[in-house]
């Protein structure tokens, strides 16, 4: 029970490495030690939406399934859209045909958890502003991002 924060240390090195399954383990063993820690969660999450590539579908369901097990309500609204965001971008890098309308659902999704969040931040914490900025940025910049049909376009930058 002594281990969980220098593995989790591991866990971030190997993140910053380019190495997510080798932190996602070392989040799993720490997760079977002590169930609730969220920085384990948390790296979790992160590692998973790090191997997104261009097939994100399964880990997109994977990393969801953590999201309940968040106890702050401010970090399950950001972490959502966190998801979101980079299952958008994953789509954009598969090239696959409609990969451009499905990106573009993905990042309005992440719009509005990040909206979520920021309703509920810390004091000083900027982060899902931050992260909705890149989004809205990312929309505005891409032309081919583009919703289907039925939805209709509108934005603001704020």
């Amino acid at each position: 029970k002594e281990g969980p924060p220098a593995a989790l240390q591991k866990a971030e090195r190997y993140r910053i490495i380019n190495d997510p399954t080798s932190a996602e383990s070392i989040c799993l063993d720490v997760l079977a030690v002590d169930p609730e820690n969220q920085q384990a969660l948390v790296i979790l999450l992160l590692a998973i939406t790090d191997q997104f590539g261009t097939a994100p579908t399964e880990g997109v369901r994977r990393a969801q399934a953590i999201v309940p097990r968040l106890q702050d309500q401010y970090k399950r609204a950001y972490y959502a859209g966190i998801i979101c965001e980079r299952c958008a971008k994953a789509q954009l890098r598969s090239g696959a045909p409609k990969s451009e309308e499905m990106a573009y659902h993905w990042l309005r999704e992440a719009m509005s958890w990040y909206e979520k969040a920021e309703s509920q931040r810390p004091a000083g914490n900027d982060e899902a502003i931050l992260r909705w900025n890149t989004c809205i940025r990312l929309l505005t910049r891409n032309s081919r991002l583009r919703p289907g049909d039925e939805e209709p376009v509108t934005f603001t930058l704020e």
